[in-house]
């Protein structure tokens, strides 16, 4: 029978954990989240992100600027909040507007808040394995920690990832890398890409095509860690629409050994990896 692997309730007891340690801690973290603009998908994730940091008693110091503000007025934004000692982790929601460099901003935070692992530095210090005191993107992290809380073992498999970004897929590779999995990373210019995902021991999916893996591009057994979310039309919800995954998950799930659902995977590891990571920096800005 094949385990769906619940995101929710793993984020949940993460978020039960953290609250119990930081009630203990003896200083109350704090988290200043940036918001550019007007998306109502940024607006939205802000929102869980700030009801996740009450719930485990993280303070939460959100700026609202318009989508017009100027690259050098942001990165002022930035460092105000590098120098504030009340806020010992930084989240800069993305994407930004156009007219902004993404890189140029996330590099102005300074590496102990940098919660979400965006520094050049911090992947840097991923790729180079220098571990130790090293925060690495949310999303990535999410995934290993589901494997490790079901106690699915990376060392020795193949892991085939689909997707190279530098939020997700690149750093989820190096991950893997780390735990000894043998790593291939398909993208759009992979040749037969289905030959790689069909030999695949643990298939993450990070590339943005609406349920592009069916069953019959996977491997018997299988484990499937699906970070795609895309919205499909669907009259019978309220909305209009519902979301999916990277995967075909219903004729994907019987096929493999397990498998994460969207919504309700990967997606609520992401912010409980946040809120881990603002909890640690504190630790070390207290030291």
């Amino acid at each position: 029978m094949t385990t769906i692997i619940n995101g929710r309730e793993i984020s949940k007891r993460i978020k039960n954990e953290l609250k119990e340690e930081i009630k203990s801690l003896g200083l109350v973290p704090g988290l200043g989240i940036i918001l550019v603009g007007d998306r109502n998908d940024s607006q939205t994730y802000v929102r869980m992100k700030k009801k996740a940091c009450e719930l485990v008693g993280i303070v939460n110091y959100d700026v609202h600027l318009p989508d017009t503000i100027s690259e050098r007025d942001l990165i002022e934004e930035v460092k105000k909040m590098n120098n504030n000692n009340n806020m010992h982790g930084i989240l800069i929601q993305l994407p930004l507007p156009k007219h902004i460099n993404e890189a140029n901003v996330l590099n102005q935070v300074s590496l102990i808040k940098d919660v979400d692992g965006f520094h050049v530095s911090n992947i840097g210090k991923l790729a180079l394995k220098r571990l130790d005191n090293l925060l690495t993107p949310c999303t990535p992290e999410g995934c290993i920690e589901l494997l490790d809380r079901y106690n699915i073992d990376i060392q020795g498999k193949n892991a085939v990832v689909v997707g190279r970004s530098n939020i997700v897929g690149i750093p989820l590779s190096l991950l893997l890398l780390h735990r000894n999995a043998t790593v291939t990373i398909c993208h759009s210019k992979t040749i037969d890409i289905f030959e790689h995902t069909k030999r695949a021991d643990l298939l993450f999916l990070a590339c943005g095509q609406t349920q592009f893996i069916k069953k019959e591009s996977i491997k018997e057994g299988c484990v499937i860690i699906d970070v795609g979310i895309n919205s499909i039309d669907d009259s019978t919800k309220k909305n209009g629409y519902r979301l999916v995954g990277d995967c075909d998950y219903h004729d994907c799930k019987d096929k493999a050994f397990a498998i994460t659902p969207v919504p309700g995977g990967v997606g609520p590891m992401t912010i409980a990896m946040l809120l881990k990571h603002t909890m640690q920096a504190c630790k070390k800005q207290m030291v």
